[in-house]
């Protein structure tokens, strides 16, 4: 029996941007899938090339400086190189984005309700009112008080955990078959945080929609994602089930990430464990493994591009041998020996 066909399916995908000092890429090479009612979690640290590689799916990257590369299938159509006059229908009809920051993705001089009115009516050919209770209902739906008198407020008028809900409802107005989450929990209080990630779950069951979950957390991914792509310079570092990936995580980097999270269980440690360095400068990126420099593990292989290995369901881009990844201890102040 033949695999399912994707969604939506990300092969080789690079973003470079023509600068004074040459060309520079901040997305190399990246690839995944993502399948029917499944959450994919992007994970890395800022300037890892994260929403710059959701956000050129869509066309949503308009600087006349910027090069699109590899290929973006979305139910079998090819994305990349199409005009903005044939994406924008696919553009939170078919595919929706709930930005980082709703108190500027939404306009301030108008109501939530006008701008989910807005949306629905310019895709679906559907009268005021009917396009106004729609917009009380998904505004009831994502959890907001009130919404017939929600519908008539100002974003400035609603607080943080409200505006999130509003752009949620907003993207979920044409009931998209692939929602795009950008860091949809940042500067939330952590009650609020978790109240939106259950939300975003309870959505792709009843809406049946797929998501991409963007976040720096690790937390968050192990709590709301299907699968896990790890980023690290703009490369995939890792890519796997969620359970394959924190169970037996196969790249360094991703073990600074996994041993930043508080445990749960078991002695409590004095500090939380770091990654040394920092990411290295997009026209610094070295030939080879762009995590070398920062990495406990490194040996003169690193010099070279590590390629994606594994199984289908685990993939990393690391020279380390299986056997060794899995019997390394993963501490950063026990350095492997090479």
């Amino acid at each position: 029996m033949e695999a399912a066909e994707p969604l939506l399916d990300v092969r080789d995908l690079r973003v470079s941007f023509r600068t004074e000092d040459g060309l520079i890429r901040p997305v190399d090479g990246v690839s995944f899938q993502v399948g029917a009612h499944e959450i994919v979690g992007i994970v890395g640290e800022s300037g890892s090339g994260k929403s710059l590689s959701v956000m050129s799916i869509v066309g949503l990257i308009s600087d006349p400086n910027v090069v699109i590369e590899g290929s973006v299938r979305y139910k079998g159509r090819e994305l990349i190189g199409l005009s903005q006059s044939a994406l924008r229908p696919l553009r939170g009809s078919e595919i929706a984005v709930i930005f980082q920051d709703p108190m500027t993705a939404l306009t301030p001089v108008y109501t939530v309700g006008w701008q989910i009115v807005e949306q629905v009516r310019a895709h679906e050919k559907l009268s005021r009112r009917t396009a106004r209770r729609r917009a009380v209902e998904l505004l009831d739906a994502v959890g907001i008080p009130q919404p017939y008198t929600a519908v008539d407020r100002y974003p400035h008028q609603l607080s943080g955990g409200m505006r999130q809900r509003a752009m949620i409802a907003m993207a979920l107005s044409c009931q998209p078959a692939l929602l795009i989450a950008d860091e949809p929990t940042t500067a939330l209080d952590v009650t609020v945080q978790a109240q939106i990630l259950e939300l975003i779950h309870r959505l792709k069951d009843e809406f049946g929609s797929s998501v991409i979950l963007i976040t720096h957390d690790m937390g968050v991914v192990a709590e709301t994602a299907d699968r896990v792509l790890v980023m690290y310079a703009g490369r995939v570092a890792e890519y796997g089930t969620t359970r394959e990936l924190f169970s037996e995580p196969l790249h360094p980097y991703t073990w600074g990430l996994y041993d930043s999270i508080p445990p749960l269980e078991g002695r409590r440690p004095t500090r939380l464990s770091s990654i040394s360095g920092s990411p290295p400068a997009l026209s610094e990126r070295p030939d080879g493994c762009a995590f070398a420099p920062r990495c406990a593990y490194r040996f003169e292989t690193c010099d070279q591009l590590p390629p994606l290995s594994g199984t289908r369901e685990h993939l990393a881009a690391c020279f380390l041998p299986p056997g060794r990844r899995r019997a390394v201890d993963r501490h950063p102040d026990q350095e492997a020996s090479t």
